[in-house]
């Protein structure tokens, strides 16, 4: 096989071919026909891999493999409600001589601002919460209920959500497990699966390039799909989640209280499970985060050590505007109160980069501080993992 059918292996649903791969990779590697380069200071701890939504598809063997190409000093896998991509990230990264390390993401329900919007645009109380540094993926007998419950209480939304978009898209009507789970290598599916699932059912059913195709999402959407990029283009996947899955949507149900575990439980579960809480920041435009000391005193409160950035949608390159004046204030925060500095792209979203570009006067001055926090959160899973002492 070449090393592009190889690379593309990485990707496939089952383990033993992508664990085949890479084996087949670096024996291209000890051959000489593949070089990788010595490891530099570019990191990236927040990516999402397939098992919640890569917008590449990438695995984390994948993700593990092309960091070790691109010369990263340090990685990080971070998906929603799960740590399924920990072990296998691990030994990934362990056999391409890569510092790894795996988290999830989940939402959090903050009762202190239960008034003020967060970092979850719209939903006043929720935020987006993290957990960095698992020391794997088997948590604690006491913690396996909590970590369950995330993955089902997500999937039980999803469910719901699907019933009420399938009445408003029919004669476009999914079936979660066939349709859904199908997309997702270990039953993890997210709104953006769905997304893509309603833009594939669509698909088959009016024919690729017809006009029946384009009248129907123009209808149902309320613009002119043409300039979408059907049948499964990225803005088709944005405005079907923006039209009918977020808020003003058809299918969204407005959270509560209720709708995820408050901010103060999950963090107990991170640490019991020998990771690190991780506060998340947005851009620094919502109420709750023009008010910054006083959300970090809440969440450092219960355990946050750390807080999460994605640099790449807060800044515009040649521009002092206020993006970039929020994220440098923002830094500055964080170290004064010796918060652990996560930073990554996500990539669960067409378009955004494999690693950010530290190379921009806007984001080089900041690279020492995000890598010294991939080196703390590495060193913090490896501690822990060894001898308890992360």
């Amino acid at each position: 096989m070449t090393i592009e059918e190889l690379e593309q292996q990485l990707d496939s649903f089952k383990a033993a071919e992508r664990k085949k791969a890479l084996s087949s990779l670096l024996k291209k590697v000890q051959a000489g026909e593949i070089a990788l380069p010595e490891p530099g200071q570019f990191v990236n701890l927040h990516c999402h891999t397939f098992f919640s939504y890569n917008a590449y598809g990438y695995s984390p063997t994948k993700f593990a493999w092309l960091a070790r190409r691109a010369g990263l000093a340090v990685v990080g896998t971070t998906d929603f409600d799960v740590l399924d991509a920990l072990d296998e990230f691990r030994n990934a990264c362990q056999l391409l001589g890569l510092k790894g390390c795996s988290g999830l993401e989940t939402r959090v329900y903050v009762p202190e601002f239960a008034t003020r919007v967060i970092n979850s645009p719209g939903e006043p109380g929720i935020s987006y919460h993290m957990g960095v540094g698992f020391p794997g993926s088997k948590v604690p007998a006491s913690q396996r209920k909590f970590l369950k419950s995330l993955k089902e209480t997500a999937q039980q939304r999803n469910r719901d959500l699907m019933e009420r978009v399938n009445k408003y898209l029919s004669p476009i009507e999914l079936d979660y497990e066939a349709d859904v789970l199908t997309l997702t290598p270990a039953g993890n599916a997210t709104e953006r699966h769905m997304c893509v699932a309603y833009a594939r059912k669509a698909r088959d059913k009016f024919g690729e390039g017809t006009e029946e195709l384009a009248q129907f999402w123009s209808q149902k959407l309320g613009t002119d799909a043409k300039k979408l990029g059907l049948p499964e283009g990225r803005d088709l996947i944005n405005t079907i989640r923006a039209k009918t899955m977020k808020r003003g949507g058809v299918g969204y149900v407005q959270p509560d209280s209720g709708s995820f575990p408050n901010m103060a439980d999950t963090n107990r579960f991170i640490l019991a499970a020998g990771g690190m809480p991780v506060h998340t920041w947005l851009d620094g435009s919502s109420d709750g985060e023009q008010a910054i000391e006083e959300l970090l005193d809440v969440a450092m409160s219960t355990g946050a050590v750390a807080m999460n950035v994605i640099p790449d949608r807060n800044y515009t390159p040649g521009s002092q505007d206020q993006k970039v004046k929020n994220l440098y204030h923002v830094m500055e925060v964080a170290r004064k109160r010796h918060l652990v500095l996560v930073e990554g792209t996500e990539m669960n979203s067409p378009g955004q980069k494999f690693v950010d570009d530290f190379g921009s006067a806007e984001l080089a001055p900041l690279l020492p501080a995000f890598l010294t926090g991939a080196h703390i959160v590495y060193a913090h899973s490896v501690l822990q993992r060894q001898c308890g002492l992360g």
